[in-house]
């Protein structure tokens, strides 16, 4: 499939698979061309500020209306019940999810970790998702949150109403809220992370002091242009609302969109080319220099979901320990491991696997990392290489679900990595 894309985040783009088929100086003629249906998806509210308003016309075969009733549809493994009694303030960490041993597709494959808040007040939904089969005749949509796609292990080939995209690990894609989409699978497996953002859209972060260039650039998101289905048959459309998932049944294919323009449309970004900030003199800066793209608050300068990674980078500060220091924070956070190894762990933290911690829980180097590190010749820079970690952050405490802390897959002895941490103090010898 030769898949083509227009460049730019949250860009105002207008693209065409017939032409002609994108009306000319309205958005809502009496007869669309080729006898099409247009149909509007708004992201935010009419009244948003023009800066901030996200919305797409869509000119299609079919309007999205047309499907059978819904019915309440059960999953064993992906919800948002993120429990209301006590959360442990232990450290977690998981090995990766096991890879399904019958067929199963993407939206069957995805398995709840965590979170918080819910559709319409806020907060985020962590999941994995392992798979080994196409979404045949199957498609979905969330109504509750926007989705944040990271593959650890094999493509994913996304198609949407407004184009297809395709990502491969170390990259990611985000599909907005109401967009609907199948997904199929390259390499036949294929297993990884979502972040579900049930509050703001995600956005790039100002600059700041930065100045205008760093970080992750608008030009390289990447958004697919209009290409269409129009098959009809027996099919499957699933949709994510208030927490539960619902089916209908649907005649024909929903990614039917022939023209499409507007600005609230899914994207995919390479990771690779974040253009990664650091000290080039002593200390860290703080962790906020690796944010991607973040979703705001309410709270000026405090994120709903930061969404950071720790790519490739040179580290050369001078009398500094290097890796990451021991620390407690005030936010909450979902780690991943998609590529390498993390400079913070020796072992144990390994590609597709995960950790949660949580507000005011103390965390930072194992024992094995920090004696190497406190030993380091600094004279020279550490290169550290063939890596790809990242954090979905949280300012509100991430609620770990009841399977996932009696999942086969969690290490349960994850806090011995920091009892051969030893006593250095000796007040006789500075």
């Amino acid at each position: 499939m030769n898949l083509k894309y227009l460049s730019g985040f949250g860009n105002e783009f207008a693209t065409e698979a017939l032409p002609g088929a994108l009306p000319e100086g309205r958005n809502s003629p009496q007869r669309c061309p080729y006898g099409l249906y247009n149909e509007q998806l708004s992201g935010t509210a009419f009244t948003a500020p023009r800066h901030s308003n996200r919305r797409t016309w869509m000119y299609r075969i079919r309007p999205a209306a047309m499907h059978g009733p819904f019915s309440e549809l059960a999953h064993p493994s992906f919800h948002n019940d993120f429990g209301h009694g006590p959360v442990t303030p232990d450290q977690l960490r998981w090995n990766p999810l096991p890879m399904p041993s019958v067929p199963t597709d993407w939206l069957d494959g995805l398995y709840t970790m965590a979170g918080n808040g819910g559709a319409g007040w806020g907060g985020l939904g962590v999941h994995l998702y392992a798979a080994n089969k196409d979404m045949d005749g199957r498609y979905f949509y969330d109504a509750d949150g926007e989705l944040l796609i990271v593959p650890q292990q094999g493509r994913l080939r996304i198609a949407t109403e407004l184009g297809t995209l395709e990502i491969e690990p170390q990259e990611i894609a985000i599909i907005p809220r109401g967009i609907r989409f199948s997904v199929s699978l390259p390499d036949g497996s294929a297993r990884g992370y979502v972040c579900e953002n049930f509050g703001a859209m995600f956005k790039l972060p100002d600059l700041g002091p930065i100045g205008s260039n760093g970080l992750a650039n608008p030009r390289d998101f990447l958004t697919p242009v209009a290409a269409y289905e129009d098959r009809e048959g027996q099919f499957e459309l699933v949709g994510k609302f208030q927490g539960s998932l619902w089916r209908a049944d649907i005649g024909h294919s929903p990614l039917d969109v022939v023209a499409w323009h507007g600005n609230y449309a899914p994207s995919k970004y390479d990771l690779r080319r974040f253009n990664t900030i650091g000290s080039i003199s002593y200390d860290h800066p703080d962790p906020s220099i690796f944010l991607v793209l973040h979703s705001p608050s309410d709270s000026e300068g405090v994120s709903n979901i930061d969404f950071v990674i720790f790519p490739p980078r040179w580290l050369v500060a001078q009398d500094t320990f290097r890796p990451p220091w021991f620390h407690r924070n005030i936010a909450s956070e979902f780690m991943g491991l998609v590529h390498g190894a993390y400079d913070a762990k020796a072992e144990g933290f390994v590609p597709g696997g995960s950790s949660l911690h949580n507000c005011m829980s103390g965390h930072g180097p194992d024992a094995a990392t920090f004696e190497k590190a406190t030993t380091a010749d600094l004279s020279k820079p550490d290169v550290i290489k063939d890596t790809m970690a990242f954090m979905f952050e949280s300012r509100n405490v991430i609620r770990p679900t009841a399977q996932a802390l009696a999942g086969g897959h969690r290490q349960r002895d994850y806090q011995a990595c920091w009892q051969g941490l030893g006593k250095h103090f000796d007040p006789s010898r500075r």
